[in-house]
């Protein structure tokens, strides 16, 4: 039986995928369950966060949202066992049951971004009916999910797009979006055009998709679309949140004395706090309930591209690797 793992290189600059020949499966331990894998997403891989966390191994097991018989859910960040593969072992408190009207690829590509969702706009920033919110880069298949949750949740929303498909997409979107700002020329400022849209009163929430930390002549061109942290701060309303993905942000003095005058919050969003602590596990649990109940109903609408075979998934994840996919990629079983 294969799977399909990773390898880096000496200098952790480039990854290697590649299929193995997995060992047949120990027996099953008390609260661990043999799952028959119907469906995997493919999803980015932090490695910067693995080899933080000490995690690092010749062969890391790739494919961690999966739906199949008997239950669904996210293998945990641990897993010795990869999703893009036939059987894999699981313990039961990462699983939840799915729906019935709820299809093996759509359980497998909506539940980690429905998770990410939660806990930015839920957990972190405290959404509720009335709040404004900017959710960058919204036709992302992460930021359509948050935007569907936002208006489900009775909020505002406003969405940069990063072309003119992107622009399209999200005037499709029903519920519509209260304004869509295309970036894609660099010419549109986004703090103004948020200003305007809340007359003068800044957004409630921000959900961004990376930040500016330079001048554009000192940044890499893939985040030269991107608002600097100052059009950020700059946007924010009094008492707003700012849940940011740039897991390098760096505030000077001025920066941070102007968020104290607002009373505003900064939240770095990190979705894989949740299976850091078995603390957080109640919650978990709820959010991974919650997705699947709001895919069931309709909320959730996730964008897919067609599922593909296990034997395409080494390309199709060196494409999401390098993050050049926009809709969500799913191996089908």
């Amino acid at each position: 039986m294969k799977g399909l793992y990773f390898q880096q290189s000496s200098t952790n600059e480039e990854i290697t995928f590649l299929f193995q020949e997995r060992e047949n499966l120990p027996v099953t331990e008390d609260n661990y369950v043999k799952l028959q894998v119907k469906a995997c997403a493919l999803s980015q891989i932090n490695t910067k966060l693995l080899t933080e966390m000490k995690m690092e191994k010749e062969f890391f097991p790739v494919g961690r949202e999966i739906a199949g018989v008997v239950l669904d859910g996210i293998l945990p960040l641990d897993s010795e066992d990869p999703g893009l593969c036939e059987v894999v072992r699981v313990h039961e408190h990462y699983l939840v049951h799915k729906p019935e009207k709820v299809t093996w690829t759509e359980a497998a590509g909506t539940i980690r971004d429905g998770v990410r969702a939660y806990t930015a706009l839920h957990y972190l920033s405290h959404l509720s009916p009335g709040k404004s919110v900017l959710i960058m880069d919204g036709a992302s298949a992460f930021g359509t999910i948050a935007i569907q949750l936002a208006h489900h949740r009775g909020a505002k929303v406003i969405s940069t797009a990063c072309s003119l498909e992107d622009k399209q997409c999200l005037e499709r979107l029903r519920p519509p979006v209260a304004r869509v700002i295309d970036v894609s020329n660099g010419k549109v400022h986004v703090a103004e055009s948020c200003l305007e849209e809340t007359g003068g009163l800044g957004v409630d929430i921000v959900l961004d998709a990376g930040v500016r930390l330079y001048n554009k002549d000192d940044e890499p061109s893939m985040k030269l679309q991107l608002p600097h942290k100052h059009d950020i701060i700059t946007l924010l309303g009094v008492g707003g949140h700012w849940v940011t993905t740039e897991e390098n942000l760096q505030l000077d003095p001025p920066d941070s004395h102007c968020l104290f005058l607002k009373g505003a919050t900064v939240a770095f969003l990190n979705d894989e706090v949740w299976n850091l602590s078995n603390v957080q596990q109640g919650k978990y649990l709820c959010i991974l309930k919650d997705v699947m109940e709001k895919l069931s109903t309709g909320v959730f609408r996730p964008q897919l591209e067609e599922p593909i075979p296990l034997y395409e998934a080494k390309v199709s994840m060196e494409v999401v690797q390098k993050n050049q996919g926009r809709k969500k990629q799913v191996v089908q079983f």
